[in-house]
Protein backbone atom coordinates (compact mmCIF):
# COMPACT_ATOMS: atom_id res chain seq x y z
CA UNK A 1 0.00 0.00 0.00
CA UNK A 2 1.26 3.55 -0.54
CA UNK A 3 2.46 5.24 2.56
CA UNK A 4 2.06 8.50 0.48
CA UNK A 5 -1.68 7.92 0.11
CA UNK A 6 -2.22 6.88 4.41
CA UNK A 7 -0.30 9.94 5.40
CA UNK A 8 -2.67 11.85 3.11
CA UNK A 9 -5.93 10.19 4.72
CA UNK A 10 -4.05 10.58 8.22
CA UNK A 11 -3.27 14.74 7.81
CA UNK A 12 -6.85 14.97 6.47
CA UNK A 13 -8.34 13.36 9.46
CA UNK A 14 -6.01 15.59 11.53
CA UNK A 15 -7.56 18.71 9.62
CA UNK A 16 -11.07 17.30 10.40
CA UNK A 17 -10.07 17.25 14.22
CA UNK A 18 -8.98 20.80 14.03
CA UNK A 19 -12.28 22.26 12.43
CA UNK A 20 -14.24 20.93 15.23
CA UNK A 21 -14.67 24.03 16.94
CA UNK A 22 -16.15 25.74 14.59
CA UNK A 23 -19.31 22.76 14.23
CA UNK A 24 -22.22 25.43 14.37
CA UNK A 25 -20.79 28.08 11.12
CA UNK A 26 -23.06 28.18 8.57
CA UNK A 27 -22.97 29.89 5.17
CA UNK A 28 -26.00 29.51 2.59
CA UNK A 29 -24.12 30.94 -0.24
CA UNK A 30 -21.73 27.96 0.05
CA UNK A 31 -24.03 25.51 1.22
CA UNK A 32 -27.53 24.22 2.91
CA UNK A 33 -25.39 22.63 5.58
CA UNK A 34 -23.00 23.90 8.12
CA UNK A 35 -19.60 22.62 8.90
CA UNK A 36 -20.20 20.22 11.33
CA UNK A 37 -22.42 18.55 8.68
CA UNK A 38 -19.74 18.55 6.35
CA UNK A 39 -17.82 17.02 9.08
CA UNK A 40 -19.81 14.27 9.89
CA UNK A 41 -20.80 12.87 6.79
CA UNK A 42 -16.99 12.82 5.64
CA UNK A 43 -16.26 11.25 8.76
CA UNK A 44 -19.58 8.66 8.35
CA UNK A 45 -18.53 7.61 4.59
CA UNK A 46 -14.88 7.25 5.63
CA UNK A 47 -15.84 4.65 8.14
CA UNK A 48 -18.59 2.94 6.17
CA UNK A 49 -16.43 2.69 3.32
CA UNK A 50 -13.71 0.66 5.33
CA UNK A 51 -15.85 -1.06 7.12
CA UNK A 52 -17.35 -2.26 3.54
CA UNK A 53 -13.93 -2.92 2.12
CA UNK A 54 -12.29 -4.83 5.32
CA UNK A 55 -15.62 -7.01 4.96
CA UNK A 56 -14.95 -7.47 0.94
CA UNK A 57 -14.31 -10.70 0.00
CA UNK A 58 -11.04 -10.68 -2.70
CA UNK A 59 -12.39 -13.20 -4.43
CA UNK A 60 -14.83 -11.54 -5.38
CA UNK A 61 -13.42 -8.22 -7.30
CA UNK A 62 -13.53 -8.02 -10.94
CA UNK A 63 -12.21 -5.04 -12.76
CA UNK A 64 -14.59 -3.61 -15.22
CA UNK A 65 -14.10 0.12 -16.98
CA UNK A 66 -15.82 2.91 -15.47
CA UNK A 67 -16.06 5.91 -17.73
CA UNK A 68 -16.16 8.39 -14.66
CA UNK A 69 -13.97 6.31 -12.51
CA UNK A 70 -11.61 7.26 -15.31
CA UNK A 71 -12.21 11.30 -15.81
CA UNK A 72 -12.09 11.85 -11.83
CA UNK A 73 -9.86 9.72 -10.21
CA UNK A 74 -6.73 11.29 -11.95
CA UNK A 75 -7.80 14.69 -11.23
CA UNK A 76 -8.90 14.11 -7.99
CA UNK A 77 -11.77 15.95 -7.87
CA UNK A 78 -15.53 15.36 -6.94
CA UNK A 79 -17.91 18.03 -8.76
CA UNK A 80 -20.43 19.65 -6.12
CA UNK A 81 -23.75 18.75 -6.02
CA UNK A 82 -23.60 16.06 -8.70
CA UNK A 83 -24.91 13.20 -5.84
CA UNK A 84 -27.05 12.78 -3.25
CA UNK A 85 -25.73 11.22 -0.24
CA UNK A 86 -27.37 7.57 1.13
CA UNK A 87 -29.36 7.72 3.61
CA UNK A 88 -26.55 5.49 5.53
CA UNK A 89 -24.05 8.72 5.81
CA UNK A 90 -26.63 11.14 6.53
CA UNK A 91 -25.84 12.90 9.57
CA UNK A 92 -28.00 13.51 12.73
CA UNK A 93 -29.73 16.33 13.18
CA UNK A 94 -27.88 17.55 16.03
CA UNK A 95 -23.91 16.63 15.51
CA UNK A 96 -22.02 16.72 18.79
CA UNK A 97 -18.05 17.21 19.02
CA UNK A 98 -17.68 14.16 21.16
CA UNK A 99 -19.19 12.11 18.45
CA UNK A 100 -17.22 13.62 15.96
CA UNK A 101 -13.88 12.66 17.66
CA UNK A 102 -15.35 9.13 18.15
CA UNK A 103 -15.55 8.83 13.95
CA UNK A 104 -11.87 10.61 13.80
CA UNK A 105 -10.51 7.52 15.94
CA UNK A 106 -12.41 5.25 14.36
CA UNK A 107 -11.46 6.24 11.20
CA UNK A 108 -7.89 5.99 12.40
CA UNK A 109 -8.27 2.45 13.52
CA UNK A 110 -9.64 1.67 9.83
CA UNK A 111 -6.44 3.15 8.46
CA UNK A 112 -4.13 0.61 10.20
CA UNK A 113 -6.85 -2.02 9.39
CA UNK A 114 -6.62 -1.31 5.78
CA UNK A 115 -3.08 -1.44 5.52
CA UNK A 116 -3.14 -5.21 6.00
CA UNK A 117 -5.77 -6.03 3.74
CA UNK A 118 -4.77 -7.66 0.62
CA UNK A 119 -4.91 -5.11 -3.12
CA UNK A 120 -7.92 -7.08 -4.38
CA UNK A 121 -9.98 -6.23 -1.03
CA UNK A 122 -12.49 -3.63 -2.50
CA UNK A 123 -15.50 -0.93 -1.79
CA UNK A 124 -18.48 -1.14 -4.26
CA UNK A 125 -19.08 2.49 -5.07
CA UNK A 126 -22.97 3.65 -6.40
CA UNK A 127 -21.25 5.53 -9.47
CA UNK A 128 -17.56 4.38 -9.66
CA UNK A 129 -18.07 0.79 -9.60
CA UNK A 130 -15.86 -1.44 -7.41
CA UNK A 131 -12.56 -0.23 -5.95
CA UNK A 132 -9.62 -2.22 -5.30
CA UNK A 133 -7.84 -1.05 -2.72
CA UNK A 134 -5.94 1.83 -4.13
CA UNK A 135 -8.67 3.13 -5.45
CA UNK A 136 -10.70 2.78 -2.62
CA UNK A 137 -7.48 4.85 -0.71
CA UNK A 138 -7.89 7.61 -3.79
CA UNK A 139 -11.43 7.98 -2.92
CA UNK A 140 -11.66 8.65 0.95
CA UNK A 141 -8.71 11.16 -0.30
CA UNK A 142 -11.15 12.79 -2.90
CA UNK A 143 -14.36 12.57 -1.01
CA UNK A 144 -12.82 13.92 2.03
CA UNK A 145 -10.66 16.72 0.31
CA UNK A 146 -13.98 17.47 -1.58
CA UNK A 147 -15.98 18.25 1.77
CA UNK A 148 -12.98 20.11 3.61
CA UNK A 149 -13.08 22.53 0.25
CA UNK A 150 -17.02 23.19 1.22
CA UNK A 151 -16.05 23.62 4.76
CA UNK A 152 -13.07 25.98 3.77
CA UNK A 153 -15.55 27.54 1.37
CA UNK A 154 -18.22 27.87 4.24
CA UNK A 155 -15.21 29.62 6.42
CA UNK A 156 -14.37 32.47 4.26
Amino acid sequence: MNQQQITVLKNQLSQIEALIPLINKLNPKVSKSNVGWQLDHALKVFNAVCDWTEKSNPKDYKWNFNFWRSILFPLGFIPRGKAKAPKLVLPPENIKPEDLKSQIKTARNHIENLKKLPKKAYFKHFVFGMLPKKQTLRFLEMHTKHHLKIVRDILK
